[in-house]
């Protein structure tokens, strides 16, 4: 897991460094890594443009377009604010014959459109708000691909949100460490590569982000001596005569997910059995055997019966992934809601269902599932371009998403699927919201790129009959 650290907790780790080393030190460290990074984006290419504002973040790229210059790359410095550039840094790109307009300038304009590279060094990490003029004008003006130093500037560091324009880069160079941008607005920031700088930030980390090696190593594989019920049986009570699709994708993805057993619970239990024939289907929660875990919500409907399926759920007293109109149901029936604290639960709201049950999310997602899951009791899982798990114990990962391929009808209810095998399997609830995030994501991406061809829109029912290769991708790492 890479640990992610707020705008404070970088500053008061590099404040530690800072004491120690000279003037620009620690500077000129973030430089070389950033001018590495600009020379592979150049790939041969010969003209760099710096948008260079007042801050830490200007003299990163000051000093990066002295030692481009020392390559023999064509460096133009635009100065957002000349008045308060970094002077060591700028004297020192003068010195190697760099060239520096003003940002209110037409040069300044021909600079950025006729450029190859353009290196953001406008604002840093303690930036608030949108670009302001000159420098929105000249983003817009962009054509090149955009290296951005240590975040896109204009987007929030702790929370990706953006409040006016901002910078979409094509690359972003992060020094010492992750920051809750990287991983919250991923598109804005492009490829991500970390620098170490030797900044080490202290205490505990504001929130992980996965790689596939945590989420391989934790996906329930059947041992010698397993059989179909030490691996965790599943329940999934999902769909209704308006909804039976539902029950469809949130059973199968359980049943792809391991190779346990699944039993479903519910109205669309033809459908269910004619699509997924090796799932022991009922037609109510009392009927179905003995589970480890429940999934339930997609497709029940918030009317009296959708309302005594979630009951008759809860009754069981396992781990449960709680999804679509079963938070709905939450949400109006305060008696259930009692019913949740301190269980083994996993909460997957998107944004229009975390609002009813917890308020409005607002742009810290971050603090706002943590609020949830603390106020509630149980793990949450709040859908978007950028999924965030939180415990309430404090806990809380992010997985950014590089595109936007589970955004479809359905997909959803494929996560719960998951989430509900992984629980019978008996992955505690932050591993498993975290791993079947991970691996729904993966599984769109793959349902996208099944043409060989260029990517296509993937209707969830293709997502869902890519998470075996999904699986396959994160254990074979």
């Amino acid at each position: 897991m890479h640990p992610v650290w707020t705008a404070q907790q970088t500053r008061d780790a590099e404040a530690v460094l800072l004491a120690e080393m000279p003037a620009d030190g620690l500077m000129r460290r973030a430089a070389h890594g950033l001018a590495r990074e600009v020379r592979r984006v150049l790939a041969g290419r010969r003209r760099v443009t710096l948008l260079v504002g007042s801050g830490d973040n200007g003299g990163d790229a000051l000093w990066a377009g002295v030692e481009l210059r020392r390559a023999g790359i064509a460096v133009t410095a635009v100065l957002t604010n000349p008045e308060r550039a970094h002077p060591r840094g700028l004297a020192a790109l003068r010195r190697a014959r760099g060239r520096v307009v003003s940002a209110d300038t037409e040069t300044a304009r021909e600079a950025v459109t006729s450029a190859d590279v353009l290196v953001d060094g406008i604002v840093g990490i303690s930036g608030r708000g949108g670009l302001r003029e000159p420098a929105a004008s000249l983003v817009e003006a962009a054509r090149a691909p955009v290296v951005a130093v240590d975040l896109p500037s204009g987007v929030d560091a702790d929370t990706g949100a953006t409040d006016g324009p901002a910078v979409t880069a094509h690359r972003t160079v992060a020094f010492g460490g992750l920051k809750p941008v990287h991983a919250l607005a991923r598109p804005r920031c492009g490829e991500v590569t970390v620098i170490d700088i030797g900044v080490r930030a202290q205490g505990e980390p504001h929130a992980w982000v996965l790689e596939a090696a945590d989420v391989g190593a934790r996906w329930p594989i059947p041992g010698p001596t397993d059989d179909k019920y030490t691996q965790g049986v599943v329940g999934i009570a999902a769909g209704s005569a308006t909804y039976p699709g539902a029950a469809v994708l949130a059973t199968g993805a359980a049943v792809l997910a391991t190779s346990g057993m699944v039993r479903f619970a519910g109205s669309a239990r033809e459908r269910v059995g004619q699509s997924w024939p090796e799932v022991v289907a009922t037609d109510s929660i009392e009927e179905a055997g003995r589970t480890q875990a429940w999934t339930v919500g997609p497709g029940i409907g918030t009317d009296d019966a959708g309302r005594a399926l979630l009951g008759a759920v809860l009754d069981r007293d396992v781990p449960t992934c709680i999804d679509a109109d079963a938070i709905t149901l939450l949400a109006r029936h305060a008696d259930l809601r009692r019913r949740l604290a301190g269980r083994p639960i996993v909460l997957t709201p998107h944004a229009g269902e975390f609002a009813r049950i917890a308020g409005e999310v607002g742009p810290d997602r971050v603090a706002a599932a943590r609020r949830a899951a603390a106020e509630l009791g149980v793990t949450v899982l709040l859908k978007g371009s950028a999924t965030v798990v939180a415990d309430p114990d404090g806990r809380a990962l992010v997985h950014p998403s590089d595109d936007a391929w589970a955004a479809t009808a359905g997909s959803g209810d494929v996560l719960s699927g998951l989430i509900g095998a992984l629980l019978a399997a008996g992955l505690e609830p932050w591993w498993a919201a975290g791993c079947a995030a991970f691996v729904h994501s993966r599984a769109a991406t793959l349902a996208a790129h099944r043409t060989g061809g260029a990517p296509v829109p993937a209707p969830a029912s293709v997502i869902q009959h890519t998470v075996p290769a999904a699986i396959s991708e994160v254990r074979g790492r």
